[in-house]
């Protein structure tokens, strides 16, 4: 890894910091580096604060240094139109900042580039593209958001080795570890909703809350009915968060990006699940497996019957981690698969807008 890649990557990480609250804006981290030693560092913390680059450099402490010498490296290309905040772009050729490197282009196709080109005329040397995987990945909520209408949806599941989700009777507690329990607090904190079956409520009756919250406040959304009304999630602090609804799940994730929502992590049960698998709803796959058996009479991980090996999901796996004495599987959709599921999908004549999955729940 190069001193850029190195810089870059320590500006995604500030950018993390920021998930979860910037809605409906993406995460940004930004690092100003002089004399390859970091000056000042700071991300986008909220929607309607600072962008990153106007709180990395308003940290910059006095210096009698000039800036000419001086890169900024950003997760994401330097705004250039006034909105909530003015141009970023303005205060860098402000500052006189000599160098800027970007991992990753305005998303919007009248913006893309402008930022960019805009910093280049005033002479100073643009470096896009470093880092660009890592982050792609970092804004991939807000690039399906903004391109498609709909929110980003990774899903969620903790399983046994042998892909059960609960024993016969419904109990899940616990499957996995707390090293693993301790992850999915983090990734409730990067989501913006937290979506779940009405059977995992009854069942469970978890508040769904990220612990501790770090100022986290996403919505939580139940799919189905016969919610009891003592449960956590209708009484709680939280209460006003939340939302029941039936129906079609297409239309609830378009409801929920209606409200800015721009990354969904869904938790189960069964039936949520195959639905939104069924549907290509998912963008992103965790699996915790734990190193335990259930037996044939556990509750298996997908609510869905009488699949032939013509019609499995494929998928490409991302990353495998441990995490206590489990594993982390991360997965995403193959793209190219994706697109000939949809085809062959439309071809059997297998959907319809009707959805079914309230009765399932």
């Amino acid at each position: 890894m190069n001193l850029d890649e190195t810089y870059m990557m320590r500006a995604i990480g500030l950018a993390k910091m920021g998930e979860g609250m910037t809605r409906p804006n993406p995460p940004v981290g930004a690092v100003l580096v002089l004399e390859d030693h970091i000056v000042a560092e700071g991300w986008h913390r909220k929607a309607g604060e600072d962008h990153a680059e106007r709180d990395c450099l308003k940290n910059l402490p006095p210096m009698p240094v000039h800036l000419g010498s001086a890169t900024l490296y950003v997760t994401l290309e330097p705004c250039s139109t006034q909105g909530r905040t003015p141009p970023c772009t303005d205060l860098i050729l402000e500052k006189g900042i000599g160098r800027v490197v970007v991992s990753v282009e305005d998303l919007n196709p009248k913006q893309t580039g402008r930022g960019l080109d805009i910093l280049r005329e005033a002479g100073v040397e643009v470096v896009p593209g470093v880092c660009e995987k890592e982050g792609r990945e970092l804004i991939a909520p807000f690039e399906k958001f903004i391109t498609t209408g709909v929110p980003y949806v990774t899903l969620k599941l903790a399983s046994t080795l042998d892909g059960k989700i609960a024993d016969r009777n419904g109990d899940s507690k616990w499957i996995t570890g707390s090293a693993a329990r301790e992850r999915v607090q983090e990734m409730r904190r990067r989501a913006d909703a937290i979506m779940v079956g009405a059977g995992t409520v009854r069942a469970d009756d978890s508040s769904l809350l990220p612990r501790p919250s770090k100022g986290r406040k996403p919505w939580r959304v139940v799919v189905g009915k016969n919610i009891p009304a003592d449960t956590k999630v209708l009484t709680d602090e939280a209460a006003g968060r939340t939302l029941v609804r039936e129906g079609s799940l297409k239309e609830i994730l378009k409801e929920l990006a209606g409200r800015d929502v721009m990354h969904v992590l869904c938790e189960g049960g069964g039936q949520l699940v195959a639905g939104l698998v069924e549907e290509g709803l998912v963008d992103e796959f965790a699996f915790f497996i734990a190193p335990k058996l259930m037996g044939a009479d556990g509750l298996p991980s997908f609510g869905k019957t009488g699949g032939l090996i013509s019609e499995v999901q494929n998928l490409m796996f991302q990353s495998v981690e441990q995490v206590g004495e489990d594993v982390l599987l991360r997965a995403i959709v193959n793209p190219g698969i994706r697109q000939n599921n949809f085809v062959a999908d439309a071809k059997r004549g297998l959907r319809n807008e009707s959805s079914e999955h309230s009765e399932r729940q």
